[in-house]
C-alpha cells in the first residue's frame, strides 16, 4: 500500500478503519486486521498491534488451512511486536509457530523461512542461548545463499548476526571472519556512507579491541565514525560511544 511505503501510517490507519467496516468477507477482514497490526507496530502502539494481529489470526484459523502461509505471516508479525516489548517468551512461541507452518506449506529453501529463522535467532541471542541462535542463523544463511545473489545485503545481514553470536561466545576468530564477510558484501552492495557499513566497521573494531589489537581497533572505529556521522546527529549516543572507545584504545597503543 502506497501510504505505508511513504511512511504515512496515520492516514493508512484511517483508511484501513474504513475498509474493515466495509469488508464483505472474513478473508478481507483478516487481511485488513493484519495490515492494521503492521501499522500499529510502526506507530509504536504495540498493545494495539498485538490485538489486531490476534484478530487476524483468529479469523484465519477459521477460514484457512492450519498450514496456510498467510497464517504464518500473522504469527510472524505478532512475534516481532512481542520482541519489541521484551516479551521473549511469547515472541519465541509466535515465531516458532510461524516456522512450523512455513515448514509445512513452503519449500525448505523459501525466503520466508530464512526470515523466520532470523527472527527466532534474535530471540535466542537476547536470552543468551547462543548455541541455538547460531544454529538458526546458519539455517537462514544457507537458505539465503541458495536463493539470493552472493552480494545481496540479506546475506551480509546473516553473516553479521552470526558474527555477533560468535563474539558473545568469546570466539573472536570466527566472529572476525563472519563480520569481514559481512563487510565485504556491504561494500559491494551498498553506498559507501550506508549505516550498515558503519555498524560493520564498528563490529570489527570491537573485536580487535577485545583481542588487544589496538591499532586495527582504532582504524575500524574511525571508519565507523566517519560513516555514522553522515546519518546521525552529532550528539547521538552511538557517536559518543565510538569517540569514547577510540580514546580508550589510543591510550593503549
Amino acid at each position: 500500500m502506497l501510504l505505508i511505503k511513504l511512511g504515512q501510517f496515520n492516514k493508512a490507519q484511517q483508511l484501513y478503519d474504513i475498509l474493515v467496516d466495509q469488508a464483505t468477507s472474513d478473508r478481507e477482514k483478516a487481511h485488513i486486521y493484519h495490515q492494521l497490526g503492521w501499522v500499529k507496530d510502526r506507530q509504536g502502539k504495540y498493545a494495539e498491534a498485538i490485538t489486531y494481529y490476534k484478530q487476524s489470526i483468529e479469523i484465519k484459523q477459521k477460514i484457512f488451512s492450519p498450514t496456510d502461509a498467510g497464517l504464518a505471516a500473522s504469527y510472524s508479525g505478532l512475534g516481532l511486536v512481542y520482541d519489541k516489548m521484551d516479551d521473549y517468551s511469547n515472541a519465541f512461541l509466535s515465531h516458532q509457530k510461524a516456522i512450523e507452518i512455513y515448514q509445512k506449506s513452503l519449500p525448505s529453501n523459501h525466503l520466508h523461512l530464512a526470515t523466520s529463522y532470523n527472527n527466532i535467532g534474535l530471540i535466542y541471542s537476547k536470552i543468551g542461548d547462543y548455541a541455538n541462535a547460531l544454529s538458526v542463523y546458519q539455517k537462514a544463511l544457507t537458505v539465503r545463499q541458495k536463493l539470493l545473489p552472493p552480494n545481496h545485503p540479506d546475506v551480509a545481514d546473516s553473516y553479521n548476526n552470526i558474527g555477533l553470536v560468535y563474539n558473545n561466545m568469546g570466539d573472536y576468530s570466527n566472529a572476525l571472519a563472519s563480520h569481514r564477510k559481512a563487510l565485504e558484501i556491504y561494500q559491494k552492495a551498498l553506498p559507501s556512507d550506508h549505516p550498515h557499513l558503519g555498524t560493520s566497521y564498528n563490529n570489527i573494531g570491537s573485536i580487535y579491541h577485545q583481542m588487544g589489537d589496538y591499532s586495527n581497533a582504532v582504524l575500524f572505529y574511525e571508519h565507523a565514525i566517519d560513516i555514522q556521522q553522515c546519518s546521525l546527529p552529532s550528539n547521538h549516543p552511538n557517536l559518543h560511544t565510538l569517540r569514547k572507545n577510540i580514546q580508550i584504545v589510543k591510550k593503549k597503543i
